[in-house]
């Protein structure tokens, strides 16, 4: 499982992160997909019960980081040339 998985998990189920994105070992854009994917998760907990929010966890973080680091890299940023 990935560490933006990992997290979501934790998050979904009531844990709280520990300091910064970067403590939690994750990228900027890795923080912003475990914020859109909690929040998903969240409201399909509500409306549909744990085991429906934890398989949109594995489906949304899946497919985002897959399309986030589809080029392998960051897109964007003072790093690029």
């Amino acid at each position: 499982m990935s560490a933006v998985g990992y997290w979501a998990r934790e998050m979904l189920d009531g844990g709280e992160p520990y300091g910064d994105y970067q403590s939690m070992g994750l990228s900027n854009r890795q923080y912003g997909i475990l914020r859109e994917v909690v929040a998903a998760a969240r409201t399909a907990q509500r409306d549909q019960g744990a085991r429906v929010a934890r398989e949109l966890v594995d489906r949304q973080v899946r497919r985002a980081c897959a399309d986030g680091y589809r080029d392998g890299g960051p897109s964007h940023g003072p790093w690029q040339s």
